[in-house]
């Protein structure tokens, strides 16, 4: 019966288990294999062992720029992404009368097509008739090139990146927030603590744990970001590669010039980074916790 019964778990494992092969681990590997050879995709994969690294480090300058970007646009996203997102949990963890219909219009962005809302924020930051300008001039400011000036771009860049990922940094810090017993809010009432002091207290330590995990799924979703770079400002990397970012980098290399193998090697170098970050981060965490 024992083997029986494992045998049934191994048959009913058994779909996912090809799948992640096939899907995840033989990705994972071959593109591992392809970022030590040379391929256009047409002639056979040729062997040039770590060229292609050596080139990434130090022969491409554009490397060094959309590394640079990337950093940029990863705090300018980061922060006020876990910002606005907790100050939007913490609004709607109330108990009031038709709050489930702002924590729907809140929770909206969550399910927009990402290149779709771009096109809908490109034309919203067009610099003669975009619809900012026009509000802008409203109160006697000049047209900002927002999609046009490199510093610019990446500045609306980061705006449209915090209007989509807010909603799923909202979903995750008020599920948390729920889940913080209401007897500690009565017992530092009655102590005298105010709303800010309760949040501050009790709030925040205790959904450390989720902001930690905001914290890497954002910086994740941030350095591989692509589809609203592309959407918004070109496959180019925008006005003088002012929003030129790695997922543009790895776009262009394999499906503009078709050099496969080098954008393999990127994309290890990019996995190499955010497995980085995610031990930094993690580590923290876990430090704060200990001395929480």
């Amino acid at each position: 019966m024992a083997r029986r019964r494992e045998r049934d778990g191994w048959l009913f494992v058994a779909p996912n288990l090809v799948a992640v092969g096939v899907f995840l681990l033989f990705p994972l590997g071959f593109s591992l294999y392809l970022s030590f050879h040379a391929w256009d995709l047409f002639s056979p994969p040729r062997f040039v062992g770590l060229a292609n690294y050596r080139r990434l480090f130090g022969a491409d300058p554009l490397f060094a720029i959309a590394v640079r970007n990337t950093a940029v646009f990863t705090v300018l996203t980061l922060v006020p992404t876990v910002l606005i997102g907790l100050a939007v949990a913490a609004v709607l963890n109330r108990k009031l009368a038709g709050i489930g219909i702002f924590r729907t219009i809140a929770f909206l962005p969550l399910v927009a097509s990402t290149v779709a809302m771009a096109v809908v924020w490109r034309f919203i930051f067009t610099t003669d008739d975009g619809l900012l300008n026009i509000m802008l001039g409203w109160v006697g400011i000049d047209p900002v090139p927002w999609l046009t000036d490199p510093d610019w771009a990446l500045v609306s860049l980061s705006v449209v990146t915090v209007w989509k990922s807010v909603p799923f940094v909202t979903v995750i810090l008020l599920a948390a927030m729920q889940g913080v017993p209401e007897t500690l809010y009565e017992a530092a009432k009655i102590d005298g603590a105010g709303a800010l002091r309760r949040f501050r207290s009790i709030t925040v330590p205790l959904i450390r744990g989720p902001l930690s995990f905001v914290f890497v799924i954002t910086i994740i979703s941030t350095v591989q970001a692509f589809d609203q770079a592309y959407a918004l400002t070109g496959g180019n990397g925008g006005p003088e590669t002012g929003t030129y970012l790695l997922g543009i980098m790895l776009f262009q290399n394999a499906f503009g010039f078709y050099e496969v193998g080098y954008a393999a090697a990127l994309a290890w170098v990019i996995f190499a980074i955010l497995f980085v970050a995610t031990l930094l981060q993690l580590r923290f965490a876990r430090r704060d916790a200990v001395e929480l």
